[in-house]
């Protein structure tokens, strides 16, 4: 090394064991390998941390500062725990503190329909369950055209055109399948398939002919049909307070009278009608009840209303078809 050198690195020794700088203005730079640069910047910055006289010592070293930091944030979090546990915060509902319990037992509901009939809807043999609103319309209909003379298929499209406008062209295309397939076997009812979906899901061609099976089953329920060889016929239809059991007979022997016997799930009323005579009971508790009309000769047509105001304002129309 030549005297330059030698005369640097003598200086650097010295600033580094006496850890003293007499002339803190005087810039010396070291620019051999070890990689230090400006030593007389690290003993300035050295001598600058040490604390002034008179001033607060540090009583922590460097990185205890975040330890410092979560001890005082746990002590506040527990003060504050301390603090509502003492003096519970309130809604602005309340004025005192209020023990609320864990869970609130409601009492089981049963959802009933709304609509009286509508029960029976369990009794007809159908894919899927029809809405009560559709369900109450088609009974509706049925009851207005119970009576006619129009054949079975015409009055399975008069029933359920209301509900498929400018499509009587489909209808009656479905309600020939419907009573081809209802009248060639007993048991296609019985084997119909379950569709896994609600009613309003359903194509338009399924709904026609799921309502026009609805249609054509409660219009069966709705006859009564009497002969010679079947002078007796029962039928139930089920209600939101109980069943209604109706038995008609036609009894010949002595007096000729048309008899219709009924055990009612609650007081109500039974009209029997034919072309300008009625007979008429009513009972005021559940029971049985019945009614009867004298007659030389059956007539085509009787009807019978049943009325149950408990249950619904609107009565249920069945028609007695004699054949004997």
């Amino acid at each position: 090394m030549n005297s330059d050198s030698e005369s640097l690195q003598s200086q650097c020794l010295g600033w580094l064991l006496t850890d003293d700088v007499k002339n803190p203005d005087q810039s010396v730079e070291c620019k051999e390998n070890d990689g230090v640069k400006n030593l007389h910047n690290e003993a300035t910055a050295s001598k600058s941390s040490e604390p002034k006289l008179g001033g607060t010592p540090q009583t922590f070293q460097l990185g205890e500062i975040p330890t410092v930091l979560d001890r005082f944030q746990a002590v506040l979090k527990n003060r504050l725990q301390i603090q509502a546990q003492d003096h519970p915060p309130l809604f602005p509902w309340e004025t005192q503190l209020i023990d609320y319990p864990d869970f609130v037992e409601e009492p089981s509901m049963t959802l009933v329909p709304t609509w009286g009939w509508m029960v029976q809807q369990s009794k007809l043999k159908l894919p899927c369950p029809l809405p009560e609103r559709v369900f109450q319309q088609l009974l509706e209909q049925c009851q207005a055209l119970v009576t006619s003379s129009v054949p079975l298929g015409a009055k399975l499209v008069q029933v359920v055109e209301n509900f498929f406008p400018n499509e009587s062209q489909a209808l009656n295309d479905i309600a020939v399948l419907v009573l081809r397939s209802t009248y060639r076997s007993v048991s296609t009812l019985e084997t119909m398939p379950n569709i896994q979906s609600d009613y309003s899901d359903l194509q338009p061609r399924q709904q026609m002919a799921l309502s026009l099976l609805a249609a054509k089953q409660l219009l069966e329920n709705l006859t009564l049909p009497l002969s010679a060889t079947s002078p007796v016929v029962e039928r139930q239809w089920l209600t939101t307070v109980g069943n209604l059991n109706i038995r008609v007979e036609y009894q010949s022997v002595g007096i000729t009278k048309l008899l219709v016997q009924a055990e009612l799930p609650v007081k109500g009323t039974l009209t029997l009608r034919t072309s300008g005579t009625l007979a008429m009971a009513t009972s005021s508790t559940p029971g049985y009840l019945s009614v009867e009309l004298g007659c030389e000769q059956l007539n085509p047509t009787y009807t019978l209303e049943v009325e149950f105001p408990e249950i619904d304002e609107q009565s249920l129309l069945f028609v007695i078809n004699p054949t004997v």
